[in-house]
């Protein structure tokens, strides 16, 4: 499926970060999308490039606390199909607070900016 959100940094990071199986795609897996297919693996990749850094400690929390929630679903879903999951955050700073809410995440720094 083409990539949904419209955000071309977004897009291109979930291309070639891991790299994506299906460059320009979005991942159809159970009625849930995913941003990538790693080549060569089968595994799932949701990628976020917010601008966490520069969210308000306020914000901060909120975000992962719905990232978090979201991305239990996602691991749950790709691991019912036989597929692994990865998240991958721009920073390390995000990738410290989700992994502070749920240490059983697989979370990669991308380095991906927006």
């Amino acid at each position: 499926m083409p990539h949904l959100g419209g955000d071309a940094a977004h897009d291109r990071c979930a291309d070639q970060f891991p790299p994506n199986r299906f460059p320009g795609k979005d991942v159809l897996v159970k009625g849930k999308r995913f941003d990538a297919l790693q080549v060569g693996a089968r595994v799932l990749w949701e990628i976020k490039t917010d601008q966490f850094d520069t969210y308000s400690e306020f914000l901060q929390e909120q975000v992962v606390r719905q990232q978090v929630a979201t991305m239990r679903e996602e691991r749950t879903i790709a691991m019912e199909c036989g597929y692994g999951f990865v998240v991958g955050v721009s920073t390390e700073a995000h990738k410290e607070a989700l992994a502070e809410l749920e240490r059983t995440l697989n979370i990669v720094v991308t380095g991906c900016k927006r």
